[in-house]
């Protein structure tokens, strides 16, 4: 018997139709889990569309509760695809803009959004997790904000963060790129709690957000996200113009080729 093999043309087909976010329900909370492996998740222009896809089904839901916003893999979210910039560039401020708009649908979520990561966390995946409402980090978790090692500034992402986060820890992770912990991640406010075993932890999290109606669910968000949206509000068009700029710059386009080429760029000493 002869097995006859896929073309490469059938495998890139089977790729592109492949759901990036996948969705499930029990008891109440829609998990909605970033599904994008070969990528570490990173915020590809697809990804994003079946993400916001996804918010707007688990909205239309009346039996939706609570959304709760995990992952495949080793990787929570490494933010932007710099593959996907690089070989298809894009209007600066329009990339930059997108990633706001998707950031303030996570904090104006109607219902309470929860994230769960027990993986590597990196630059606009670390906006991603903090614009949730509760976040859970598990020993799998580590946390860097890398922006200024390829010559960007954590412009956009600042914005749900900038709120929640230790002014001294901010300055020091948005400066310096180190890698940090879920326990540090906690310290410092990025996440609400750190856990040996996540799913554990989030089990009386979800059970609570299960016993909420609604209207309390909704009005109790609105009290809690005030601050963050008012971030938005204030300073989405200026972030996004410096994004842009930024990531036009040639230090940036430095960076970038430098961490594809995988060396050191060149300002290293």
């Amino acid at each position: 018997m002869t097995t006859q093999q896929g073309t490469p043309e059938d495998h890139d087909e089977a790729a592109a139709t492949t759901p990036l976010v996948r969705t499930a329900y029990e008891r109440g909370v829609t998990t909605v889990t970033l599904d994008s492996p070969h990528n570490r998740n990173a915020l590809s222009v697809r990804l994003v569309a079946e993400l916001y896809a996804a918010l707007a089904a688990a909205e239309r839901d009346d039996a939706t509760r609570a959304v709760l916003l995990t992952h495949t893999g080793g990787t929570f979210c490494a933010g932007a695809d710099l593959s996907e910039a690089a070989a298809a560039p894009r209007d600066g401020a329009g990339a930059a803009l997108d990633l706001a708009r998707l950031l303030r649908a996570l904090v104006a979520f109607p219902k309470p959004v929860v994230g769960r990561a027990d993986g590597h966390v990196r630059a606009g995946g670390t906006g991603l997790l903090g614009a949730c409402d509760i976040a859970v980090a598990g020993p799998g978790a580590t946390f860097a904000f890398t922006e200024a090692r390829i010559g960007l500034a954590p412009a956009v992402i600042s914005m749900p963060l900038l709120p929640r986060l230790e002014p001294r820890a901010a300055g020091r992770y948005f400066l310096t790129g180190e890698r940090f912990d879920a326990a540090e991640a906690a310290r410092i406010g990025l996440v609400t709690l750190a856990a040996d075993d996540p799913d554990a932890a989030l089990a009386p999290v979800l059970d609570g957000l299960r016993r909420g109606s609604p209207q309390g669910l909704a009005e109790s968000k609105r009290l809690a996200t005030a601050e963050v949206l008012r971030a938005f509000d204030e300073g989405t068009d200026s972030l996004a113009e410096r994004s842009a700029r930024l990531f036009a710059s040639e230090e940036a386009r430095e960076g970038m080729t430098a961490f594809l080429e995988r060396r050191e760029p060149r300002w290293v000493s």
